[in-house]
């Protein structure tokens, strides 16, 4: 560690009991606590990178005292460890903090009476005397050993990560993939991280080798660099990047030859990491190797689907059509009566359109025609939310696409499948536009050749925030029939909201009114961001609540374009969590404050609790005797061990993208040029498509027009297009371009 201490003058120590965590940043790992120094009654302010500390804990650490002009006088860390405290009341405050699990407030009390100064060396040699504590039986006991020893290990881990400069909050991580062998794994091959653990990007792998003196030039380095671009370019939507300008793009990055960058190409691809495919367009494309399975396969099953002759009755659709127009007293426009005689028919088939354009009075009505004749009839969508609302418009059960597919913990698979596929003759998928590649494809591996498929969506919003375009490319491949909805019908077009999103996604700006009167679609003017911020923030807990009687947190959503700034989605979830839920139980980790009572939104796929990327809930308890948290999601209550609270975020306000699929009573989005990179047509058009009863835009005029008038989008290489095209015959119903 001699290289964290090339000073040009000595470090002062600190030895204190760390007070309270002012703030943490978990993107950079910079922390501010509170320490209050061994001897002393004056608090002070400790800042610095890594920082994994918690209250109560005792600490050693080292670095500088300075001087800050906002903050005052602070002590900045360059070195720090963790030290088990000594004094009976320091004792019982640690093993009370619920750093050990199995011991609580109540243990910790008799714990300490029991064994007073001993309690640690009881625990780490003779475990079983615990018992002698009333109430601690076999299974706390194992509980406890496995905690302790389970910490002691993360320690370990934790001093490594410090001295090469890696968030010590990834080391419960690092301790999973690799248990107690982890730092001789980390000495071995560093580059190992960025391919093993999510939060671990290439450069920190490649900063601990360069301290372990692992060449720059080394094939590892370049192997994992390479598989990290891919993985970050999965992220941006890619299912595959064209191989020229990846090998330009990584040589640059890496400051390696070209040359070298091909060799590590061909062993990844020897070693069963990437597909290098020539596409049909001719195009070298490189794919990470699950997202290549995924995009050949889901276009080989919709070929089978769509080609696969299907056992649909004969049913007298005109008959039929007229009877549901007589019972309903309207009249289906054409393009509807073209769906449905397009779904009826049997294969796979799209239905794209806006809002009010009649997407759910066609499923209704095909759904009715579809079970008067004996076919089952299954509907899914992609969210918890979307599939709610799916069911509510249709009055029909429906499911997430997830919870379709019956996953199982226990196998860590989906039980539909090829071999157990879903018993329907009819299956519509809503909200398709979400659908990413990945679960296009297990969707489809459980879809009978012999069952026909709807997707139903809105292909002008954003895409799918994994990656791939799958909604889009099965509108541009024109193998599959499309019914492309246009004609706003006319209970709709009494909605600014429904008229204003189809003045957006066609280039006009929005009809506004004033904003004091009672309609649904209102433009807040705010020339600053200090002012857009006091707007949103009275909007939602007075202005909103008090004229149209929404709840303040479960009613009204606030959506922005980014995380960052003054009113992106991470300081404005702050400022309302202090101004709609400031009091109560709360627990801090990773730099967020977790309150009961919280609005929280699920950040990731957890296939075992049943909870996906997207699902917003509330949480309704924190346990910190068994480091557990509990959020409801609609009807279901979700345990979350602490360690698992990454999975989590605060939903007062989420952007755009994690918005998708969901509707809400009223939204309100902020805009400003600051967010001027994230301005696109798309963007707007799915933020105000969003709101049901409400819509509020908070900002710039500029900033609104900037955005309504890019259509520019950064394109997504995607070949599923391709693929179709090289599998099926043209058939498309309405094979008109996308806007």
């Amino acid at each position: 560690m001699s290289d964290l201490f090339d000073n040009s003058h000595a470090l002062d120590e600190l030895i204190g009991t760390v007070n309270r965590v002012i703030y943490s940043n978990p993107d950079t790992g910079y922390t501010v606590a509170a320490l209050l120094p061994k001897g002393s009654r004056q608090e002070i302010t400790i800042v610095g990178y890594y920082l994994n500390v918690h209250p109560n804990e005792e600490i050693r650490c080292r670095g500088e005292y300075i001087e800050d002009k906002r903050y005052g006088r602070q002590f900045k860390v360059h070195w720090y460890e963790s030290i088990l405290p000594t004094s009976l009341d320091a004792i019982e405050r640690y093993l009370a903090s619920g750093v050990i699990r199995g011991i609580g407030k109540k243990y910790a009390k008799l714990l300490v009476q029991h064994f007073g100064k001993d309690i640690f060396d009881v625990i780490e040699h003779s475990p079983g005397r615990l018992a002698e504590v009333p109430g601690i039986g076999p299974k706390r006991i194992e509980e406890i050993i496995k905690s302790w020893h389970s910490q002691r290990a993360l320690r370990e881990i934790m001093l490594f990560l410090q001295e090469h400069e890696i968030p010590q909050s990834l080391a419960p991580k690092i301790y999973a993939q690799y248990g107690t062998d982890a730092i001789t794994q980390l000495r071995r091959n560093p580059y190992q991280l960025a391919m093993d653990i999510r939060g671990i990007g290439f450069k920190r792998a490649d900063g601990v080798a360069k301290k372990l003196g692992i060449p720059p030039d080394s094939i590892e380095r370049v192997k994992a660099g390479c598989y990290y671009l891919l993985s970050e370019l999965a992220e941006e939507g890619h299912t595959y990047f064209p191989a020229e300008p990846f090998v330009q793009r990584a040589a640059q990055t890496l400051e390696v030859p070209e040359g070298l960058v091909v060799q590590a190409l061909n062993a990844l691809k020897a070693e069963r990491y990437v597909v290098l495919e020539r596409l049909p367009d001719g195009v070298g494309g490189i794919y990470l190797r699950a997202l290549h399975q995924h995009e050949a396969g889901v276009a080989q099953q919709l070929a089978t689907i769509a080609s696969t002759p299907k056992l649909i009755p004969k049913i007298p659709l005109e008959d039929e059509l007229k009877a549901f127009e007589a019972a309903h007293h309207f009249e289906l426009a054409a393009n509807q009566k073209l769906a449905i005689a397009c779904v009826v028919r049997g294969g796979a088939a799209v239905i794209t359109g806006g809002p009010g354009t009649g997407k759910t009075t066609i499923v209704r009505t095909f759904l009715r025609i579809l079970e008067k004749y004996g076919l089952r009839v299954v509907l899914a969508a992609p969210t918890g939310r979307a599939a709610k609302r799916m069911q509510e418009l249709t009055h029909h059960s429906a499911s997430t696409i997830h919870r379709l597919l019956q996953y199982s913990p226990r196998d860590g698979r989906f039980l539909r499948n090829r071999q157990n596929p879903i018993r329907a003759d009819f299956i519509v998928v809503d909200e398709a536009s979400m659908v990413d590649i990945s679960l296009a494809y297990h969707f489809l591996q459980a879809v009978r050749p012999t069952a026909s498929i709807v997707f139903v969506g809105d292909a002008d919003q954003l895409p799918s925030v994994g990656p791939g375009n799958f909604l889009r490319d099965l509108i541009t491949s024109q193998r599959l029939p499309v019914v492309r909805l246009r004609e706003i019908f006319r209970q709709a077009q009494h909605s600014l909201i429904i008229q204003n999103a189809h003045r957006i996604n066609n280039g006009q700006m929005p009809f506004v009114n004033s904003e004091n009167d009672s309609s649904d679609f209102q433009f807040y003017r705010a020339e600053t961001q200090e002012e857009a911020l006091s707007i949103v923030k009275d909007l939602v807990a007075r202005k909103i609540p008090a004229a149209r009687g929404f709840h303040p947190k479960s009613d009204i959503q606030v959506l922005v374009p980014m995380h960052r700034g003054l009113i992106g989605a991470q300081n404005l979830n702050r400022e309302l969590q202090a101004l709609l839920n400031p009091q109560g139980s709360a627990i801090e980790r990773g730099g967020a404050l977790f309150r009961v009572g919280d609005k929280v939104m699920q950040v990731a796929n957890d296939y075992e609790k049943n909870v996906f990327n997207g699902d917003i809930g509330f949480i309704l308890a924190i346990d910190r005797e068994e480091r557990l948290l509990k959020v409801q999601f609609d009807q279901r209550i979700v345990v979350y061990d602490f360690s698992e609270l990454d999975q989590l975020e605060l939903a007062y306000a989420v952007t755009v993208h994690k918005a998708q699929g969901s509707e809400y009573p009223a939204v309100i989005v902020p805009l400003h040029f600051s967010h001027s990179i994230m301005l696109h047509r798309n963007l707007i058009y799915t933020a105000v498509t969003r709101g049901k009863r409400l819509v509020c835009l908070v900002g710039q005029w500029g900033a609104l027009r900037m955005a309504v008038q890019n259509v520019r989008e950064t394109p997504r290489f995607s070949a599923l297009h391709l693929r179709l095209q090289q599998l099926l015959p043209e058939q498309a119903v309405d094979s008109s371009p996308l806007a």
